[in-house]
């Protein structure tokens, strides 16, 4: 499996065309995700156009950027110009935007090829790609099984190299636990370190923008394209880019990373995940890394501080969906009321409503200050926990999900289990904090087991270092049980 480095230069040297990467792509898509149903729209003929323009300044000699002709997937709640952006929701099912959020532009810039939009939970609302109202997406070491969500499209996408990497977004999780389940790299950058600019909003204080890649190097290559100040994003910092892959290959010797004991001490947590995560852990240490333990007293009350604020922010961020504007618009109705309420009964699906509920209580006079305010409070103790901990190590180091992937259909009833599946991965959204998840392993029944890195503010370089010294050594996909929609 070739990284984007490695493509590059099969492109200078003429070994493969823009276009032949194209094409092979979108064949291959067509041959199996009728059962992966990663992809919710497939951009064929202005990708085939872009390769066809690449090929051509190519063999005229121009100087090209540093993506030109890698097939990329976006997930389908980044806005595209001329392209469909539905964030899987009858809501949106019709919404062409007239314009192209910033991430997107800026892959274009650097000549990626968008091939196409990927399937998510509704409005990215779950953790199992589920909630799509087009469709669940398979997980695709065992289709039986849910990819991970609510980024899941854009992760079985990649592990299925239906694309060559694929941009997500990473509420509470988001990005890395569909990286778990799927066997991929899933990176989510500092808050505020890459634009939000036409990525439709969930939890505007938590969502962000990244990268999945199957390896750490493209993860790189992805994040120094899309990160940076944008002026369109208030939220956007203004902090230099450093060169992300510069120091990929540089020793982790002596580098302090802090195990989170809470995280061990889960009751909830598989005995096969902790066994892998504390075998990485072992490699870490035989690259010369410090093991220390850490605690963060406050991380296991992440997850009920963010289904507090996550929600409320949800429901103000939704409440523009009122079928006047745009959106789902019910027809045959008497009076203003009336359409409004019908139409978000039919735009939207039952876990949408479900957080919008949760949201607008939390935010109702007599209970803001009981429930939306003391989550605000216990959010600045989680942060600080963060902070007293990266004042003793450089690195924390978690287990990305308690398990591996669970199976389709398991908890539909049961939201609670559902939402405990982002336990590890919330707190790091709530701080605002840089984390990456990658395989670290296989369970009994071959599927992947993913480890979670946790860096300071903006220290995204050195995540990336700690997580390429430990992809380099412990070469796990190497070793990975074989796979009709992976290695096919």
């Amino acid at each position: 499996m070739y990284t984007i480095s490695e493509w590059r230069q099969k492109l200078i040297k003429g070994e493969v065309s823009s276009l032949e990467l194209i094409n092979e792509k979108i064949s291959r898509i067509e041959k199996i995700d009728s059962t992966i149903n990663s992809y919710l729209y497939v951009n064929k003929d202005k990708a085939r156009l872009a390769a066809k323009k690449i090929d051509e300044a190519r063999v005229a000699g121009e100087t090209l950027p540093p993506l030109a002709g890698i097939p990329l997937a976006i997930k389908d709640n980044l806005c595209t110009q001329g392209i469909p952006t539905t964030c899987s929701s009858r809501m949106l099912e019709a919404f062409v935007p007239p314009y192209e959020s910033t991430v997107t532009q800026r892959l274009w810039d650097s000549g990626g090829i968008l091939i196409g939009k990927t399937n998510l939970d509704e409005f990215a609302m779950g953790s199992s790609t589920e909630t799509s109202a087009f469709g669940a997406t398979s997980n695709p070491w065992n289709v039986a099984r849910v990819p991970g969500g609510s980024s899941g499209g854009s992760a079985a996408a990649v592990a299925s190299r239906l694309c060559t990497a694929s941009l997500g977004s990473d509420t509470g999780g988001s990005i890395r636990q569909p990286a778990s389940f799927c066997g991929v790299v899933g990176l989510k950058p500092t808050y505020g370190r890459v634009s939000r600019w036409g990525l439709i909003a969930f939890a505007s204080s938590l969502d962000q923008v990244g990268p999945f890649s199957n390896n750490v190097a493209d993860a790189a290559e992805l994040l120094q394209v899309i990160a940076g100040k944008d002026s369109k994003d208030s939220t956007s910092l203004d902090a230099p880019v450093p060169n992300y892959s510069e120091n990929l290959s540089t020793s982790i010797s002596g580098m302090r990373i802090g195990l989170i004991k809470e995280c061990f001490e889960q009751k909830g947590l598989d005995v096969e995940v902790k066994e892998s995560i504390m075998k990485a852990a072992n490699t870490l240490q035989s690259l010369g890394a410090e093991l220390i333990e850490i605690s963060c007293p406050r991380f296991n009350d992440g997850i009920a501080t963010y289904y507090v604020i996550a929600p409320s922010e949800a429901s103000a961020n939704l409440a523009r969906y009122d079928g006047v504007k745009y959106g789902y618009r019910a027809e045959d109705v008497d009076d203003l009321t009336s359409m409004t309420a019908i139409s978000r009964a039919k735009g939207f699906g039952s876990e949408v409503q479900r957080r919008i509920l949760i949201g607008t209580y939390a935010l109702s006079a007599g209970y803001v200050d009981a429930f939306y305010k003391k989550a605000q409070q216990v959010r600045t103790l989680i942060r600080r926990d963060f902070e007293n901990a990266f004042n003793k190590v450089d690195i924390l180091l978690t287990p990305t999900s308690p398990t591996t992937a669970f199976k389709s259909g398991a908890n539909h009833d049961n939201p609670l289990a559902m939402y405990l599946s982002d336990l590890l991965t919330i707190p790091a959204n709530l701080a605002g904090l840089p984390s990456i998840s990658l395989p670290c392993g296989f369970d009994s029944s071959d599927l992947p087991i993913g480890l979670q890195f946790i860096g300071n503010v903006l220290d995204e370089s050195r995540l990336l270092q700690v997580a390429y010294q430990y992809e380099q050594s412990a070469e796990i996909m190497k070793s990975a049980p074989n796979c009709d929609f992976i290695n096919s």
